[in-house]
């Protein structure tokens, strides 16, 4: 499985190609899909550029992603968009479109219950689990680890020397992590390593200008879509 992640983090600022608006994200998702992706990872932002949990934020983002894509389509909750814990439960409880599955970072506080009130709602989890974090030794002892979909495991080492290394101790880490799938990926310069090390070993993995704006010869993408094509050959 290769999941497009279609903006992440980012703003503006990082160029016109990252899509933002719910027309822009639609378009980039379709073409995403057709060059191979088989699901869809989103942030959807408010008018400025703003990771956003709000309702009114995240349906019409989704609505429009499913008008045009046919595979499962998620959304990110993290910490950012709402630092408060019992806001984002209470964001999640408002939602009146249901994402197909939702990103959840183990380490930050109130993680497990935002995933108990997503799986609540039906809708799916991933379990972030990033490196240099507590969150692979939180999900080991959470009840909830055999009820998630996969586990997202994001090296968060952006070096390209050093970050497969960095893959193998996050693995590692994870151990038969509830016997869940694991989606393996980095970012930035780790990018590229740690996509070519999760096709040797059978492992799923995203691309997309949420981890990384570079092709790997160092060129500057112009979509998702290029970042796909590029990684399927690569992914093997």
């Amino acid at each position: 499985m290769v999941q497009v992640c279609l903006n992440g983090r980012r703003s503006p600022a990082d160029g016109a190609g990252v899509p933002m608006s719910p027309e822009d994200l639609a378009r980039s998702a379709a073409a995403a899909v057709a060059a191979g992706a088989t699901s869809v990872h989103v942030h959807p932002k408010t008018p400025c550029g703003r990771d956003s949990l709000s309702p009114r934020v995240v349906g019409p983002a989704l609505e429009a992603i499913r008008a045009r894509v046919p595979v499962p389509v998620g959304v990110t909750t993290g910490a950012w968009a709402e630092p408060d814990p019992s806001a984002r439960r209470a964001r999640v409880r408002a939602w009146s479109v249901l994402p197909d599955f939702a990103s959840v970072n183990w380490h930050e506080p109130g993680a497990e219950e935002v995933a108990a009130e997503l799986l609540g709602r039906g809708v799916a989890v991933e379990a972030g689990v990033w490196s240099g974090t507590g969150g692979a030794r939180r999900f080991a002892a959470s009840p909830l680890g055999p009820r998630v979909l996969r586990v997202l495991a994001e090296v968060t080492d952006p070096d390209p020397a050093t970050a497969e290394a960095s893959a193998r101790a996050l693995l590692a880490e994870l151990g038969r992590a509830h016997g869940r799938p694991v989606l393996l990926h980095g970012e930035e310069g780790g990018t590229w390593p740690v996509l070519r090390l999760a096709g040797r070993l059978g492992l799923a993995t995203r691309i997309g200008l949420e981890d990384t704006l570079l092709l790997p010869d160092g060129r500057r993408a112009r979509s998702n879509a290029q970042l796909v094509a590029e990684a399927l050959p690569q992914y093997g």
